[in-house]
C-alpha cells in the first residue's frame, strides 16, 4: 500500500518501488507467455491497494517532524497526490481494475488506543476524524482518476464503518473483545517476534476478538468485514 521511507517505515517498499518491480514482472511474464498473452493477463487483473494506515499511524502521529508541520490534512493531500502518480503508472503499464481499501477507524485501532488515548475512554476521535477526511480525498481521487483514465475501473471498499460498527457493538456480530487484540497484551504488539500464537498471553480463543494484534482484524473481524464488502468487489469483476 502507501508506503514512505521515513519515520518508522525504513523497510516499506514504495509506491514508486512497487511499480518498478511489476515492470520488472511484466517484462518476464512476455518472455513466458509471450507480448498479446501477458498483455491480456495484465489488464484483466486485478490490482489491490491498502492505503495509509501505516502512514498515519506508524509515522504521521508518532513524528513531530512531520506532525508539528504539516496538519493531518496536509499529510492526507501529499498521500492522495502519491497516490494519483502510482494510479497513473499502474494505467500506463496496463492495469485496468485496482480495489482500494479506505482508511478503517484509525482511533480504533489499539495501538492508538493504548498509545494516544489516555484522556478518551473510547476510541481516538480526532485520528477517525482524520480518517473520515482522508476517506473522502481518496474518494474524489478516484472519480478524478476515472475521468482522466478511458478504461480504468477503481473501486474503493470502505472499510471505516463496517470495523467501526465491530468495535462499538462487538456482541451483535458475536465478538466478545473490541478493545484489545488477541496476540500478547493486545494493546501495541504488531510484529511477528512480539506477536505470535505463542506469545505470552495470546488468547486461546481468536475467535472472539475484533483484533488480532495491536492493528490487524482478526480472520473472523476480517471474514465479517469482507462479507460487508463483497457487492464491491462483484462490481469489479464484471
Amino acid at each position: 500500500g502507501f508506503s514512505f521511507l521515513c519515520g518508522g517505515l525504513q523497510h516499506a517498499i514504495t509506491l514508486s518501488q512497487q511499480l518498478e518491480l511489476f515492470k520488472e514482472y511484466k517484462g518476464k511474464l512476455a518472455k513466458v507467455a509471450g507480448a498479446n498473452k501477458s498483455a491480456t493477463i495484465i489488464k484483466d487483473s486485478l490490482y489491490v491497494l491498502s492505503a495509509g494506515s501505516s502512514d498515519f499511524l506508524q509515522n504521521y502521529y508518532v513524528n513531530p517532524l512531520l506532525n508539528k508541520v504539516y496538519t493531518a490534512d496536509q499529510y492526507g493531500s501529499y498521500l492522495v497526490s502519491s497516490f494519483n502518480t502510482f494510479v497513473k503508472g499502474l494505467y500506463g503499464l496496463g492495469g485496468r481494475r485496482l480495489g482500494l481499501t479506505s482508511l478503517p477507524p484509525l482511533g480504533c485501532l489499539p495501538a492508538a488506543r493504548t498509545i494516544f488515548g489516555y484522556h478518551e475512554s473510547g476510541c481516538v476521535s480526532q485520528f477517525n476524524t482524520d480518517a473520515q477526511q482522508f476517506n473522502k480525498k481518496i474518494g474524489s481521487a478516484v472519480a478524478n482518476l476515472q475521468k482522466q483514465l478511458p478504461g480504468m475501473k477503481i473501486v474503493v471498499f470502505d472499510i471505516f464503518k463496517p470495523l467501526y460498527d465491530l468495535v462499538k457493538k462487538p456482541s451483535d456480530f458475536g465478538f466478545t473483545e473490541a478493545r484489545r487484540g488477541c496476540c500478547g497484551t493486545g494493546t501495541i504488539e504488531t510484529t511477528v517476534l512480539l506477536c505470535n500464537p505463542k506469545s505470552v498471553g495470546t488468547c486461546p480463543n481468536a475467535t472472539q476478538y475484533v483484533f488480532w494484534d495491536s492493528v490487524h482484524p482478526s480472520q473472523a473481524a476480517n471474514q465479517v468485514l469482507a462479507d460487508a464488502l463483497i457487492v464491491d468487489g462483484i462490481s469489479l469483476l464484471g
